[in-house]
């Protein structure tokens, strides 16, 4: 082959391949997430795709709503007329860490069988890890499509500071999503944040892409794995243990005691998510945590929580609940110490046990309509 005639075919590909690239640099994969072989070919998922070591937990994490949507059993279709449907929307604990489905406040839930206003209640987990309201907000926002009959939002005081509102990498990564909500509800927050991630022109090319096609590719992959096992994280034969000594710092996000800063919370946005809820009802949770005995928990709960900024934030949250007429459970302290896994928010299967039935209380007092 002449040199000459190879060179003039390399130089057409790559300029083939650039006009390609150029044009397609419209392509979204969040429309292309909404295609999926979960609920179809695969079991959908009893809860949103989320790991670190795919190889082990046949998951993965990504950024695409859609696709993360499809790929649940929520979107498996049309709403059964004989389901009375709730969403539990929250952090890791919600999403349930080193639990298998089964053992999760959803699965213990379902599992108990229960009827509300002559119809099966059917409990679908909505959680997801990382600490924000704003995530929460957003996911709560995607799945009012699904005809919920109740909401559970389980929450705590970490998810309020205003600078965890946009660094949870599913929300920095959503900022259109995020610009929405603003607008839509006034949000006290900045569309201008550098903390929300916005793609340039080159990011929207096929090579920009590459890993978000990837990991929607992945994501159908894993699917035979995850409906042949129902593995869907690791389960270590060992882990670290909660901490339950500390050291006397008692700063809460930069706030010195003796008063916390409400001004410095997100009340705004929890407030919002009652709003964007509407008619639906809502059941808000103060989430268990770990209560230290520990050297220095005279002045914290645990590694999350000074004493002096948890106690005024759940005053707070009373005088608002009150206020507002919030149905609202402060399960703070309901749950044994030694029913905590690797943090001060994760469960054993003994303790969900034990939050299901204090949750499940508050739902069957729920009016029909």
């Amino acid at each position: 082959m002449h040199p000459r005639f190879l060179r003039n075919v390399i130089i057409k590909g790559l300029v083939l391949f650039f006009l390609i690239d150029l044009v397609c640099g419209g392509l979204d994969p969040a429309a292309l997430g909404k295609v999926s072989l979960y609920n179809h070919i695969f079991s959908g998922r009893q809860r949103f795709p989320f790991g670190e070591d795919s190889s082990q937990s046949y998951n993965l994490s990504l950024f695409n709503l859609d696709a993360m949507f499809a790929a649940h059993i929520i979107a498996g279709g049309q709403k059964p007329v004989d389901e009375y449907r709730v969403i539990l929307i929250g952090d890791s604990s919600t999403w349930g860490t080193l639990l298998r489905p089964k053992e999760t406040l959803t699965g213990q839930m379902n599992a108990a069988g229960l009827t509300l206003c002559g119809k099966t209640l059917r409990v679908y987990n909505l959680g997801y890890p990382t600490i924000s309201l704003t995530k929460d907000l957003m996911v709560l926002d995607y799945a009012l499509r699904y005809q919920p009959d109740l909401v559970i939002w389980l929450t705590s005081l970490e998810a309020f500071p205003d600078e965890n509102q946009l660094t949870s990498p599913i929300v920095a990564n959503n900022a259109a999503r995020v610009d929405d909500l603003i607008s839509r509800y006034n949000l006290p927050l900045s569309p201008n944040d550098p903390a929300l991630i916005r793609p340039g022109f080159w990011d929207s090319t096929l090579i920009g892409q590459r890993r978000a096609l990837a990991d929607l590719f992945r994501l159908q992959v894993y699917g035979v794995l995850w409906t042949a096992t129902g593995i869907d994280q690791t389960y270590p034969a060992d882990y670290q243990a909660a901490q339950t000594d500390f050291n006397k710092d008692v700063l809460y996000h930069g706030m010195h005691p003796p008063t916390l800063d409400a001004s410095q919370l997100a009340f705004g946005v929890f407030e919002a998510g009652l709003r964007l809820a509407g008619e639906t009802p809502v059941i808000l949770v103060n989430e268990p945590m770990l209560v230290s005995v520990g050297e220095n928990s005279d002045l914290r709960y645990n590694f999350l929580y000074p004493r002096w900024a948890y106690d005024q934030w759940r005053v707070m949250m009373s005088v608002r609940a009150a206020a507002g007429d919030w149905n609202y459970l402060d399960l703070w302290n309901v749950i044994p110490a030694d029913q905590f896994t690797n943090s001060s928010i994760h469960l054993t299967p003994a303790g969900e046990a034990l939050l299901a039935g204090r949750v499940e209380q508050a739902v069957l007092q729920q009016s029909c309509p």
